[in-house]
C-alpha cells in the first residue's frame, strides 16, 4: 500500500460535491507533481459498475516525501440525471496507474441525485478488498430478493401481458381462445393414441385403458406448463424488441409471462384431469389439495430456464431450434407416456435425477391418494430454486447488452 487517506470530510451543495482528505505517503518514494502525481476522482453508475465520469486532477501543492502528508480538497459536478452514484477520490500517476487499483486506500463517497441535488448517503475510507467484499454480499442478498422483488412490483404489467398474449395468440382464427384447451388436447391425444391404442401401454399399478388415460394425463400436466414456457423462452425477447429497446421497460418479466401462460394451459390440464378422474372412477382423488405444492418448485424451475434461454437466445439465434430437439429428447427421457418401472435398472438410476422425472411422480402420487414423496421432493426444491437464482442473475448480468444486439 503506497497511500493512507486520513481526516475526510464531504460537503454537498446542489450538484456540486466539495471533498476534503489528507494523503500520506507511505511508499519510499516521493511524489512530484512533475512525474504526473496527483489526486482525482471517478465517478461510477453502482449498479452496472459503468464509468460515468473521469474528472480532473488536483497536483500536490509541493512534493510529498515519504511519510509527509498533505490536504486536497476536490471539487466535482454530478451528472444531471437522476440516480445513484459512487465516487472514488484516489491518489494516481498519470499514464500509470490510480493507487485504488493497487490496493491503496482511496476516499469512496455514495451519493444521490434527485430533483437536481445531490445528497450524500455515506462517505468512508476503503480499499478495492473491502469493496469487493460488499459488492459480494450485496449481490449475494440481491440474488436471492431481486427476483421476488421484480415479480411482486410488476404483478400487474405481468397479468396485463399474459391476457393479451393469451388472447392475441390466435386472435383472428375461427377457434379464438379456444385453441389454448384445444392445442394440447390435440396433443395429448395423438400420444394416447400411439402409446395407449398402437403399442398398448400400460402403468401397473391401473391396467386397464382408463387408468393409462388417468397416468399420462397426471405425467403431462406437468409437462405442458414447462414445455410451453420452456420452448418459447429462446425468441421472447426477439419477438419483444420494441419493449427491449425501452429502458425504462422491466425486460426480466417477459420470462415470466411465458410461465403464467404455461400455467394457463395447465389449468385446462387440470379441469380435464379431474373430469376424467371423476368419469373413470367416480370421485376425484382428495390427494389433489397436494398440487399447489407441487407448483412451487414448478415455476421456480420453469422461470429459472427461461430466464437463462432468454438470455441466451439474445446471442444464439440458432437456439431456437437446438431447443426444440433438446426438449423433444426432454420429453421422451421422462416416464410421462410409459411406466418407469419399464426402464432398466442403470437408466433409472440416472434417470431419476431429472427434475420432470421427480414432478411427474409427485403428480401420479396425487393420483393415487398420496402425497408427493418427501426425500425427492426437498431435493426438486432445491434444485429448482438453484435454477430460479442463477437464471435471474444469468440473466440480470446480460440483459443491459439486449437493446446493442437486438
Amino acid at each position: 500500500m503506497t497511500v493512507r487517506v486520513e481526516n475526510a470530510q464531504v460537503q454537498a451543495g446542489g450538484r456540486s460535491l466539495t471533498a476534503s482528505f489528507e494523503m500520506r505517503n507511505v511508499s519510499p518514494v516521493a511524489w512530484r507533481s512533475a512525474e504526473g502525481f496527483a489526486a482525482g476522482y471517478q465517478v461510477f453508475d453502482p449498479e452496472t459498475g459503468t464509468l460515468v465520469v473521469d474528472g480532473p486532477r488536483t497536483a500536490p501543492v509541493t512534493d510529498i516525501q515519504p511519510g509527509e502528508a498533505q490536504r486536497f480538497q476536490v471539487q466535482l459536478e454530478l451528472p444531471p440525471e437522476p440516480g445513484r452514484y459512487r465516487i472514488f477520490l484516489s491518489g494516481m500517476q498519470e499514464d500509470s496507474h490510480w493507487f485504488y487499483e493497487r490496493g491503496a486506500q482511496f476516499l469512496l463517497v455514495d451519493v444521490v441525485v434527485e430533483a437536481g441535488r445531490a445528497t450524500v448517503e455515506r462517505f468512508r475510507v476503503a480499499t478495492m478488498g473491502s469493496v469487493r467484499r460488499e459488492r459480494l454480499v450485496r449481490s449475494v442478498r440481491r440474488a436471492f430478493t431481486l427476483p421476488f422483488q421484480s415479480i411482486v412490483r410488476h404483478r400487474s404489467l405481468i397479468r396485463t401481458m399474459v391476457r393479451r398474449d393469451v388472447l392475441g395468440r390466435y386472435r383472428g382464427s375461427f377457434g379464438g381462445a379456444f385453441w389454448t384447451v384445444l392445442n394440447p388436447l390435440i396433443l395429448m391425444l395423438t400420444y394416447f393414441f400411439v402409446f395407449g391404442v398402437v403399442l398398448r401401454t400400460r402403468f401397473p399399478n391401473d391396467p386397464s385403458r382408463s387408468g393409462f388415460v388417468l397416468y399420462f394425463l397426471a405425467g403431462m400436466l406437468p409437462w405442458l406448463a414447462v414445455s410451453e414456457a420452456v420452448g418459447r423462452a429462446p425468441t421472447v425477447m426477439i419477438e419483444h424488441r420494441n419493449f427491449v429497446k425501452k429502458l425504462v421497460f422491466p425486460v426480466e418479466t417477459l420470462p415470466i409471462n411465458l410461465v403464467t401462460a404455461g400455467l394457463v394451459s395447465e389449468v385446462f390440464g387440470v379441469a380435464l384431469f379431474l373430469l376424467a378422474s371423476y368419469l373413470a372412477r367416480g370421485y376425484v382423488p382428495a390427494s389433489i389439495v397436494w398440487l399447489p405444492v407441487l407448483l412451487v418448485p414448478q415455476i421456480l424451475l420453469t422461470a429459472g430456464i427461461c430466464w437463462f434461454l432468454a438470455a441466451l437466445g439474445v446471442f444464439v439465434r440458432d437456439l431456437a431450434q437446438i431447443n426444440g430437439f433438446l426438449l423433444t429428447l426432454w420429453f421422451f427421457l421422462t416416464p410421462i407416456c410409459y411406466p418407469e418401472t419399464s426402464l432398466p435398472a442403470p437408466a433409472l438410476r440416472v434417470l431419476s435425477k431429472n427434475p420432470m422425472f421427480v414432478l411427474v411422480r409427485g403428480y401420479r402420487a396425487l393420483l393415487e391418494g398420496r402425497a408427493p414423496a418427501f426425500g425427492s421432493y426437498w431435493k426438486l426444491c432445491v434444485v429448482a430454486g438453484a435454477v430460479f437464482i442463477l437464471g435471474h442473475a444469468w440473466f440480470y448480468k446480460l440483459r443491459k447488452s439486449f437493446a446493442d444486439i437486438i
